[in-house]
């Protein structure tokens, strides 16, 4: 069974908006001649490896829900400049719409169990506009 990695999503206002900066991240890289992968930096590097890399996925928490999801394809330790340990998740470039599911704030990232992973949304559902969405799932409706 595949373990989940969560992650606050800072800076994106909604799925669609972290959708795109992926896609000017993955231009940019492309027009600076650098290999174009979607990672995140992390500082504390996961344990479980093995477990996320069996089919895990990086879950991004947008303005308090759970919205989306990224497959985790490699998770890369390094060493930077300063000599602190770091690590890159890297992602596949897909980012899956999911149920929205209400998280609190916490900072780093946190294990999501399979069981406790929101599933991912149909293609109809990604057509229903942001603030409602949010009101739907509030109401326990989604």
């Amino acid at each position: 069974m595949p373990l989940h990695l969560l992650k606050l999503c800072v800076g994106a206002e909604s799925f669609e908006d972290q959708r795109e900066w992926s896609k000017r991240r993955l231009d940019q890289m492309r027009a600076g001649g650098r290999e174009a992968r979607l990672f995140h930096t992390t500082r504390m590097v996961p344990k479980r490896i093995d477990e996320l890399l069996s089919g895990g996925s990086l879950y991004w928490v947008i303005k308090g829900s759970i919205q989306a999801r990224q497959r985790l394809t490699e998770v890369r330790p390094f060493t930077d400049t300063d000599g602190i340990r770091r690590c890159k998740l890297m992602l596949d470039d897909e980012l899956v719409a999911t149920h929205w599911q209400p998280k609190r704030a916490f900072q780093g990232w946190r294990y999501l169990k399979d069981e406790e992973a929101p599933p991912d949304l149909d293609a109809n559902m990604c057509s229903v506009p942001p603030q409602l969405h949010k009101e739907l799932a509030e109401l326990g409706l989604l």
